[in-house]
């Protein structure tokens, strides 16, 4: 499991005055009015950068972020994926898992046949959309009745056959 956890992307400069607008991918967009540093990620060491939210607009973060100025110091960080550190993540429900930790994961059915390699969650609706790779590289809804455990300390997700077979979409 990783220390950081990714919480939104830089997407562009937002006025004269170094500020950026970020598209965030946390579940709790509030909590970035409260985080006080964020980091990148560069040749796989995390830098801290301060940062203060000026405001959440129509989905949208506005923030001035590290030594940023002017809108060039911003097009500079165009594209970054900004993290948090798990200490200061949102914490989680009962049941509930850091996408950071289910990624990775390997499908497995009730005869331990290994069905997939989850790399991907969508979450476009109330329900989250894994997408798994593998021989057989498929999608499904994350629901209880079709992964009813799911460990990500051991990197499994177990899978109810019949279930997914009613839901899932295969790549043929």
């Amino acid at each position: 499991m990783t220390d950081y956890l990714m919480i939104g992307q830089v997407l562009k400069p937002q006025g004269l005055r170094g500020e950026c607008k970020i598209k965030p991918s946390a579940a709790d967009i509030q909590r970035f009015e409260s985080w006080k540093t964020l980091y990148l990620c560069r040749n796989g060491a995390y830098q801290p950068l301060p940062f203060r939210c000026t405001r959440i607009h129509d989905g949208f973060v506005y923030a001035f972020l590290g030594d940023c100025q002017c809108p060039e110091d911003v097009e500079r960080l165009r594209g970054a994926s900004l993290f948090v550190d798990r200490a200061h993540a949102s914490p989680l429900a009962p049941g509930a898992h850091y996408i950071a930790d289910l990624i990775g994961c390997e499908a497995v059915d009730e005869s331990g046949r290994v069905l997939g390699t989850l790399r991907e969650v969508l979450q476009h609706g109330s329900v989250d959309t894994w997408v798994f790779s593998g021989p057989r590289p498929f999608m499904a809804p994350a629901l209880l009745r079709v992964f009813p455990e799911v460990d990500p300390a051991n990197h499994r997700i177990s899978v109810r056959t019949e279930a997914l077979e009613e839901v899932a979409v295969f790549e043929d």
